[in-house]
């Protein structure tokens, strides 16, 4: 059973009133799940059951039985009993001591202890179908027959509000559809993403490894095969960033403590990251008493730029400076939070820092947007969103950094350059970064399936506590605003959904094993001609491996297509004696001969190109 951790945060009553229509049939859904299973098992508690991207579920304690997926045909049995009933969902509203009391009369202890989640003066709602009673600000379908298409998905542990200190219950997923056509198409589309899970596919190919024992959990091996992925991504963002006018930084892995206090991060996000390491430094003097200091693996790169931007004077005529890194992080993700490379405790990330002054912000924000659409339009993703995260002016020195002209203006800015790019996105209120308004990218793999990739974030606050200054035209100090940017995010995330948006059949440019030259049969005069064409193409560094076995060649060629090589240049004694190949292309099958000479040119022409 898999383990849940994060919490979900309470949604705002505004944000309520925005949901969708299948959001509302999602939430209603929930609901229905928990009166099937208190029908079914009435001693369970209860503690929430909101709408989900995929779908709903709800958060049970119940020690009287774990579930299973075989008590799936059980629950969806009553559930589809509740829709028939067509119960009427119906609100009423409690004071906070009606509530604790109907609630705490009946044992369910969770729902008690939700009561605090709700602000003073906002109004303390419960929603009724037929005889389950939940806690609850909807917004809600009318009734459960308007619930149509529904599946029961899987089952979780899930820590109470997501803390391994609180009492681990148990989580039913599920989802809903308008009708029977939308959900069997998404269940489709889901084994199609079962396929193409990155765990499975890079176990096959020998990507990457894990080993939780000796190693520790989340701290991936890079294998051969994986580490090419890597040096091919390394390549393309150097060169691009290059292009941009980005300049190379190193930083080291670690940090003294005080500098993460400086940035912030501590003690705010100390749980997220690794337990300190204590030194005794020697005082060096006879008497004196050693200093202890504490250090830090760095959790994130930022503190360690803002440090290089600090190392030497800085004029307006420096900026924009753009200080970029592959830099190695650490963060202390919880166990049952790990999944494959999709969230690890150890990631390359494709960061960088802007320094700008106001006037360049917008220029240097459109410049990062073009880069995105670079990579987009290279990888073949023709579907993504950007969700433009802003911040609510009533939560100012709480949530968000007390800076209310600077909010409006880089808000204002982030808004203008996103319209005029006409950059696909959605404006999302209330979840900005503590300093500054922030850009979550979100792409679609071939399959459908959606990934946050990377996070913009303009920063007009940490500058200020790191002292960063320029001197402007009149001399005078300045602070700089900062742009985070990462396009190609970290390489464990951007690598996994990349396996699953290609299902591990690569480009060329960006496959591990690129050209397989293969024999039919073993004849010297056939091995040596080709051993020569392996020889030049790794000679201009195309990455080309040789089968000259004896075997037959369909057993070759179905080597290859297993091992998902690039392209198969098989040699036969006609291609000998013509001077030529014969090309095959993984998945395509035999596109013909060419000249020798024609097919490397043309091998090297597509991985120069980076062609998809």
């Amino acid at each position: 059973m898999e383990t849940e951790k994060t919490p979900i945060e309470r949604k705002t009553l505004d944000e309520r009133h925005q949901m969708t229509d299948l959001q509302r049939m999602r939430h209603s859904s929930a609901h229905i799940l928990a009166t099937a299973v208190l029908r079914i098992w009435p001693d369970a508690l209860l503690d929430i059951g909101p709408p989900t991207d995929e779908g709903f579920y709800y958060d049970f304690d119940l020690p009287s039985h774990r579930f299973a997926p075989e008590d799936f045909a059980r629950i969806e049995e009553a559930m589809r009993a509740v829709i028939k009933e067509n119960q009427v969902f119906e609100k009423s509203i409690k004071t906070r001591e009606e509530a604790r009391e109907f609630f705490g009369s009946r044992g369910q202890t969770f729902k008690v202890e939700r009561l605090a989640d709700i602000p003073e003066g906002e109004a303390i709602s419960f929603y009724q179908n037929g005889e389950f009673v939940d806690l609850c600000a909807g917004p809600h379908v009318m009734r459960t027959s308007n619930v149509k298409a529904f599946k029961l998905l899987r089952v979780a542990a899930a820590y109470y509000r997501g803390s391994e200190k609180n009492p681990q219950l148990q989580r039913i997923y599920g989802t809903t559809f308008p009708n029977k056509t939308e959900l069997e198409g998404w269940l489709t589309a889901q084994e199609e993403a079962k396929k193409r899970d990155h765990r499975k596919i890079g176990t096959e190919m020998g990507l990457f490894a894990f080993d939780s024992e000796d190693v520790g959990p989340g701290l991936p091996l890079w294998l051969p095969h994986g580490t090419v992925l890597i040096e091919e991504l390394e390549k393309l963002a150097k060169e691009t960033e290059f292009a941009a006018g980005y300049v190379r930084v190193r930083t080291p892995h670690l940090a003294k403590e005080k500098l993460y206090k400086i940035s912030g991060h501590l003690p705010y996000y100390a749980e997220s990251m690794f337990p300190p390491m204590e030194l005794r430094e020697k005082s060096g003097g006879e008497g004196r008493e050693d200093t202890v200091e504490r250090y830090y693996l760095k959790a994130m790169n930022c503190p360690h730029h803002h440090k290089i931007f600090a190392a030497e004077p800085r004029s307006y005529r420096d900026l924009p400076l753009r200080l970029a890194e592959y830099g190695t992080c650490y963060r202390y993700e919880q166990s049952g939070e790990l999944l494959g490379l999709m969230r690890v405790r150890s990631m390359q990330m494709n960061d960088a820092h802007i320094y700008c002054t106001p006037e360049q912000f917008a220029d240097e924000f459109r410049a990062v947007n073009e880069m995105y659409l670079k990579y987009f339009t290279i990888f073949g993703l023709g579907r993504y969103l950007m969700r433009f995260s802003t911040h609510d002016p009533s939560r100012l020195g709480q949530k968000f950094v007390d800076e209310p002209v600077l909010w409006k203006q880089t808000e204002d800015r982030v808004r203008n350059v996103l319209i005029e790019s006409d950059i696909n996105h959605v404006e999302v209120p209330n979840e900005a970064a503590f300093y500054g308004p922030k850009i979550d990218v979100q792409v679609w793999s071939v399959a459908g399936r959606e990934f946050t990739i990377a996070t913009n974030q303009v920063d007009f606050a940490v500058p200020k506590r790191f002292g960063l200054v320029y001197k402007d035209r009149d001399n005078v100090e300045k602070t700089p605003l900062c742009i985070h940017r990462a396009p190609l995010g970290t390489h464990e995330r951007f690598i996994g959904f990349l396996i699953e948006h290609y299902a591990g059949n690569f480009p060329l440019w960006l496959a591990p094993e690129q050209v397989r030259v293969m024999t039919i049969g073993d004849a010297e005069t056939l091995v040596n001609y080709a051993r020569s064409l392996v020889k030049d193409l790794r000679a201009n560094m195309v990455r080309a491996e040789s089968d000259f076995t004896s075997n037959k060649i369909n057993g070759k060629i179905q080597d290859a297509e297993r091992s998902k090589v690039h392209t198969m240049l098989v040699i036969g004694q006609r291609d000998l004696d013509a001077g030529a190949v014969s090309v095959r292309l993984h998945g395509k099958g035999n596109v013909g001969a060419k000249p020798r000479a024609e097919a490397v040119a043309d091998i090297l022409e597509a991985i120069r190109e980076r062609r998809a």
